[in-house]
């Protein structure tokens, strides 16, 4: 049987789901986190194989806490549990290593489904986010002029999105924080944008980083 931990800070999440879990020959939940540090204690007494994580956390987020778990639980099979549908919260739980994506409304059946997709090491995303995915990747085709980028602006909007400074990156890149200013007026100017946020989001959307 499948070990399956939950992580979110509201009760009545926590105990929706293992009731929803309960009376089922699949998996059993053996573990109830609210926070990251919980979340690292209940792991050090309890192995588990699939871990169901919220992405707001009091203490820290999911994509970052995703990072650090399976860098000490590289065999753990996580699941992003959320209310977000977006596909910049997608994109960045899939690079954190999650294997599933999850909207809290979800039904049994789905829940069951992406527990042992992810249990057999494959992903699994929540119908609704993939038909998010689909037509975001339509749209942007339909509506976008394919934007090319330097070398040097595909660098730098790698680091962007990891969320380097113009400071980290210039160091890191060997340039003059004047000259970094300079290519990311550029990278807003292509991709016709105003912030940060909106650059990385324009940029998943295209494909430009993943």
């Amino acid at each position: 049987m499948i070990k399956v931990g939950i992580v979110d800070d509201h009760d009545l999440i926590l105990h929706g789901l293992s009731h929803m879990l309960s009376h089922q020959n699949l998996c059993t939940v053996v573990f109830q986190a609210s926070s990251g540090e919980d979340t690292y204690n209940k792991l050090q007494e309890i192995p588990i194989d699939v871990l169901l994580l919220d992405i707001e956390l009091p203490d820290t987020n999911g994509v970052e806490l995703c990072g650090k778990l399976l860098k000490s639980y590289p065999t753990l099979k996580i699941i992003a549990l959320t209310n977000h549908d977006e596909t910049m919260w997608v994109r960045k739980m899939l690079r954190a290593g999650a294997l599933g994506y999850l909207l809290k409304g979800t039904d049994k059946g789905n829940l069951l489904q992406a527990i042992s997709t992810v249990f057999e090491g494959q992903q699994f995303l929540d119908p609704q986010v993939q038909n998010a995915i689909l037509q975001q990747t339509l749209s942007g085709r339909k509506n976008s002029i394919e934007v090319k980028l330097t070398k040097r602006e595909t660098e730098i909007l790698a680091l962007i999105a990891n969320e380097y400074s113009n400071q980290e990156i210039a160091d890191k890149l060997f340039l003059s924080i004047r000259t970094v200013e300079a290519h990311r007026n550029s990278l807003n100017q292509k991709l016709d944008i105003k912030n940060t946020a909106g650059l990385v989001k324009e940029a998943l959307l295209r494909g430009l980083i993943s």
